[in-house]
């Protein structure tokens, strides 16, 4: 009887780790279709299928290799653009820019340059190349691109040049100094325990903020968590960057509305440290410092949802250091303007649409 009853149980054990392994194994078959797709569907939220959780891991490292691989090879027949170089180094070491990433994304290059093989034949097969290419192309679109800049000739004298290349800023302006470091989801509690969706960059108060992108100033004023602020969506309407804590008593640039096109590389703020309150113009944050956030946005339902997707702008911060706006003092005046001129096609294409 009682051999019996032993047999019984471990039978029943034996079916109930036979059930939980298929659970298992389900479980992660499940995951793996996730994070191959990164569409993560929620019933009844929306009709259609978009990205709705981004992990970008892109070093400074790595976008600049992909970067001056885009630039040297602009004009030519393998022109390979930085966001597709990117989408295929994560695609080939699932999201990190480790050697492995770095290696396959120069590997790739070379091939397409030596006429070894075409983009199309390099990608094909990467089931999650797709996902990466729409990703990181809503993260740094209008980044890279021609544009029009003013700068001095070889005789001192200041010149327009077409360009093609970088035309995204560091939001510090040049010469300014500044202390920065990876806080991308750590604890805040002001109001509520929430993480840090956003950079800090410590600084000098009235320090010039400067437009990362070029897009139109969606939102300004007062926000009792980020202090004067301004809010400006890239003309793409995928990215939004959130420049906070804004200097007391003059946190813009003269002038700046809602509405408003900005050029990347303006003037359009000055650090600070106001906010925590629900008072305007109060210097409630200990430290004076821009916190510059920058949100990802594949449908208009995540803008102001639970749904929201910021994502870790720490090594762009680092990439964009290398372009940053150079700046002077308005005589007379609390502003400060840039030296250099810069026409973005983008800019153009906004106003025409805009006053047409």
């Amino acid at each position: 009887m009682r051999y019996c009853r032993k047999l019984k149980i471990i039978i029943l054990a034996e079916v109930l780790l036979i059930l939980l392994l298929a659970a298992v194994t389900d479980g992660r078959k499940q995951a793996e279709q996730v994070s191959s797709t990164a569409l993560l569907e929620e019933e009844g939220e929306t009709d259609g299928d978009f990205i709705r959780w981004v992990d970008f891991q892109a070093s400074c490292d790595a976008l600049t290799l992909a970067y001056g691989i885009d630039v040297e090879s602009y004009g030519t027949d393998y022109h390979i653009d930085w966001i597709s170089l990117l989408a295929y180094g994560a695609a080939k070491s699932g999201g990190e820019f480790g050697k492995q990433g770095m290696k396959a994304m120069e590997a790739a290059a070379e091939r397409v340059k030596s006429g070894e093989s075409i983009w199309e034949e390099e990608t094909a097969g990467l089931e999650s190349y797709p996902y990466y290419e729409e990703a990181y192309d809503a993260a740094l679109g209008g980044m890279v691109g021609e544009f029009l800049l003013q700068e001095k000739d070889e005789n001192g004298e200041v010149v327009w040049r077409r360009k093609y290349g970088l035309k995204a800023f560091s939001p510090i302006a040049k010469g300014f100094p500044y202390s920065d470091f990876d806080d991308f989801g750590s604890s805040r509690s002001y109001g509520y325990k929430r993480p840090h969706l956003g950079h800090d960059m410590m600084g000098q108060i009235g320090t010039p903020v400067i437009a990362v992108e070029s897009g139109y100033v969606e939102v300004l004023g007062w926000n009792q968590y980020g202090g004067w602020r301004i809010g400006i969506r890239s003309f793409d309407g995928r990215r939004y960057y959130y420049y906070a804590h804004l200097r007391q008593d003059f946190p813009y640039a003269e002038g700046l509305e809602e509405g408003d096109a900005v050029t990347a590389g303006d003037v359009i703020g000055y650090m600070g440290h106001t906010g925590y309150s629900t008072t305007e113009n109060v210097n409630n944050i200990k430290t004076v410092h821009l916190h510059w956030g920058l949100e990802l946005i594949f449908d208009e339902s995540q803008k102001e949802s639970d749904n929201e997707i910021w994502i870790d702008c720490y090594q762009i911060s680092r990439f964009l250091y290398k372009n940053q706006c150079e700046t002077r003092k308005v005589e007379g005046t609390k502003e400060w303007e840039r030296v250099y001129g810069m026409e973005d096609p983008a800019v153009e294409r906004y106003l025409e649409e805009k006053n047409n």
